[in-house]
């Protein structure tokens, strides 16, 4: 969820929360109010009642208008001096309708005798005007509510958009091709500092692309020079005379070891380069065609080993690099034939979803760290690095790799 979308949720339904409370105070206010407006309108009418029993010694005559009823009874003496508004229902002898009302109800001395006086009026008005003031109220709060939704649905967008701008510049940002991050103009002061934050970071990251580019280059070239001079020297060696077995021994194993330690440098230079997105020919590659191609490649080691093969391969072309496709392919016909045992089974399926290559073999104890640099079984004479340079691969181009055992090890890239 986007940081204005839950702003906007959290700004209106906190402004919805306290514009219901503070309606639902208001509305009580206005209740009030107007209840002691009716509550002085009938003291009024008992004041007058008093009156006129005092001036002419006599009650008025009981009344019953459209808003105002007026009866007297005659109580015993304990209730002198009773007086006790409340609410009740009013029956409106015009329309012969049920009312909300308000009744007071007191008493008055008249010749030594305790009257009951009961003044009830009408609350028809006075709810009515409630229920204006609450739809004057409502519709306010909606239309606040509507516009606090408009407001910041398109300002805030419109606010953030040059947050939004400058995040799509560093998704689409490659050190590779030393481009920089224009800066976005606003005036805010945070998208400001965050402008000059994120040209800060990508100077930084392109210098430290450069330096590690001038030392790969350069310690390729310093490692090969040194190890093609030992390989010379090693040739021209072995043509001078005659040696022993022990000497030829020795020189043998300083001939594999040179080997391997050249074959180590190629790989760990391949591996920094790829993580560093150094090699950029990416172009379309039929995957079809370069499997069979590495198939007939590997076809002499499949009869040495006694290997049958089973194929499902459909047409499929991806964009990559060629030069790593072929690497790629390379590290898992070598990781299936190598591991296999004598007359196994090698299971190739090529599809537009998946390459999936499956191989027979003994377990392992290093399922879970396949793909780690340097991670191999003790009987295994490699160094460790081609399945962690396939993986790294697959990472560049978004692929997915996987591993899993059952009858047979399986590796699957999921294109």
């Amino acid at each position: 969820m986007k940081l204005s979308s839950r702003y906007n949720q959290v700004n209106i339904f906190t402004s919805l929360i306290i514009l219901v409370i503070t309606g639902f105070i208001y509305y009580l206010f206005i209740h009030l109010i107007l209840t002691n407006k009716l509550d002085k309108d009938l003291a009024v009418e008992e004041e007058e009642i008093r009156q006129y029993t005092h001036t002419y010694q006599k009650l008025p005559l009981p009344a019953s208008y459209i808003d105002q009823q007026l009866s007297f009874t005659q109580a015993p003496d304990s209730l002198a001096g009773f007086r006790e508004f409340s609410y009740v229902g009013y029956l409106n002898p015009k329309d012969n309708e049920e009312e909300p009302g308000r009744r007071l109800v007191t008493t008055v001395n008249l010749k030594g005798k305790t009257i009951l006086i009961t003044i009830t009026k009408s609350r028809v008005e006075s709810e009515d005007l409630v229920r204006v003031i609450f739809l004057i109220t409502l519709a306010v709060t909606l239309i606040l509510l509507i516009s606090l939704f408009v407001i910041n649905r398109f300002l805030l967008n419109r606010l953030w958009q040059p947050f939004y701008n400058i995040l799509k510049k560093m998704k689409s940002f490659e050190v590779s091709k030393m481009e920089t991050i224009t800066a976005e103009p606003t005036k805010i002061d945070e998208f400001i500092e965050l402008n000059s934050s994120v040209n800060a970071m990508a100077s930084r990251v392109r210098q430290d692309y450069k330096e590690l580019k001038t030392f790969t280059d350069n310690a390729s070239h310093e490692m090969m020079t040194p190890l093609a001079v030992i390989n010379s020297k090693l040739d021209s060696l072995l043509q001078t005379e005659a040696f022993t077995a022990q000497q030829g021994a020795i020189l043998e194993d300083i001939y594999q070891a040179t080997g391997k330690l050249s074959r180590l440098h190629q790989s760990l230079l391949l591996l920094a380069k790829i993580e560093n997105n150094l090699i950029a020919d990416t172009q379309d590659v039929d995957f079809k065609l370069l499997v069979e191609l590495k198939l007939r490649q590997f076809q002499e080691l499949f009869e040495q080993g006694g290997l049958s093969l089973e194929l499902d391969l459909e047409n499929k072309t991806v964009h990559m690099s060629r030069y790593l496709a072929d690497i790629s392919l390379n590290n898992l016909f070598s990781n299936a034939v190598r591991h296999n045992i004598k007359g196994g089974k090698i299971v190739i399926k090529l599809s537009e979803a998946a390459l999936v290559i499956s191989n027979s073999g003994k377990g392992f104890e290093l399922r879970d760290h396949l793909f780690d640099r340097f991670s191999k079984s003790s009987e295994s004479e490699g160094m460790g690095l081609g399945l962690a340079i396939t993986k790294q691969i697959c990472n560049l181009y978004g692929y997915e790799i996987s591993y899993d055992h059952d009858e047979m090890h399986t590796f699957s890239i999921l294109f």
